[in-house]
C-alpha cells in the first residue's frame, strides 16, 4: 500500500471583499495506509479539499502532503502517475464522444503506440464488462456505465492510488450498488469521499471532517456514530 501523509497541512483562500482568508482545511496530521479509507461530513466540511490534496488538485497553503514520499507541490507529476482521481460527476471528467476514445486519450502520453494503446484501452474496458458499450456515446449510457466509464479510464493507467469525491451520489439504488460491488473487487488503493453511510462502513478506517478539520479518525462503526452525532448536534442547536 501507498502512504499518504499530511503534515500539518492547511489550504486557506482569498474571499471578495474579507481582509481575512476563508480556512477549508486546518492543520491536517495523517498518515494514511490502509486499503480502503473513507472520508465522510457534511457538504462544505473540507472533504473534496482533503482528496485534492492527494494528487495537486489543490496545493496546501502551508504544510505539506506527500504520496509515498513524492510531495504533491515539487513532485506533482510522480503523484500523479501514483494516483487516480474520479470526480463526482462522471460527464466532467469524460471528454470525448465515446468511451474508448476517452480510455485511448488517458493512455496517450504514456503509450506511443497506436494499436498497442487500442489493445490496453479495449482490455481496460473488458475488465469492467464495458467492452460492448465502448462505442457508445457517453450520453447514451447509464448513470452506473458512465461511472465505470471513468474508472476504467483512470485505472488504465495503472495508478497505484485511486481517490474517488463522491461517487455514488449522482447514482440511482442500483448504479450504487453496481459502483459498489466494483470498488470491492479492485485491488489498487481507495480513498473515497462519500455521504453513503453503508458504503462508509465497508471501509478499513474512516475521518469524519467537520469544519476544515479532521474531528475522528478510526474503524467504520465509530466514525459514522460519531458522524450521526454531529448531525444530530447540528439539528439540535438553535
Amino acid at each position: 500500500m501507498a502512504t499518504l501523509s499530511f503534515q500539518d497541512a492547511t489550504v486557506a483562500v482569498a474571499v471578495d471583499s474579507s481582509p481575512d482568508p476563508k480556512t477549508l482545511l486546518a492543520g491536517v496530521t495523517l498518515e494514511l495506509t490502509e486499503q480502503r479509507i473513507g472520508v465522510i461530513g457534511a457538504n462544505g466540511s473540507g472533504k473534496s479539499t482533503l482528496l485534492r490534496l492527494i494528487n495537486g488538485l489543490v496545493q496546501p497553503t502551508s504544510g505539506t502532503v506527500s504520496v509515498n514520499g513524492a510531495d504533491t507541490v515539487r513532485a506533482v507529476r510522480a503523484v500523479r502517475r501514483q494516483v487516480g482521481f474520479v470526480f463526482t460527476d462522471p460527464l466532467s471528467q469524460l471528454v470525448m464522444p465515446t468511451g474508448r476514445e476517452d480510455v485511448e486519450l488517458s493512455l496517450r502520453r504514456s503509450v506511443r503506440n497506436g494499436p498497442e494503446r487500442r489493445q490496453l484501452a479495449e482490455n481496460a474496458l473488458n475488465r469492467f464488462g464495458l467492452l460492448g458499450l465502448a462505442d457508445q456515446s457517453i450520453y447514451e449510457l447509464s448513470g452506473g456505465e458512465r461511472q465505470l466509464m471513468a474508472l476504467a479510464a483512470v485505472l488504465a493507467v495503472n495508478p497505484s492510488v485511486l481517490v474517488l469525491d463522491e461517487p455514488s451520489t449522482l447514482l440511482d439504488l442500483r448504479n450504487r450498488e453496481l459502483l459498489r460491488r466494483t470498488l470491492a473487487g479492485l485491488d489498487e488503493q481507495i480513498i473515497m469521499s462519500t455521504h453513503d453511510l453503508d458504503l462508509a462502513r465497508e471501509m478499513d478506517r474512516v475521518l469524519v471532517v467537520e469544519a476544515g478539520r479532521v474531528v475522528f479518525d478510526g474503524g467504520p462503526a465509530a466514525a459514522v456514530e460519531q458522524y450521526r452525532a454531529l448531525c444530530a448536534t447540528g439539528l439540535a442547536a438553535p
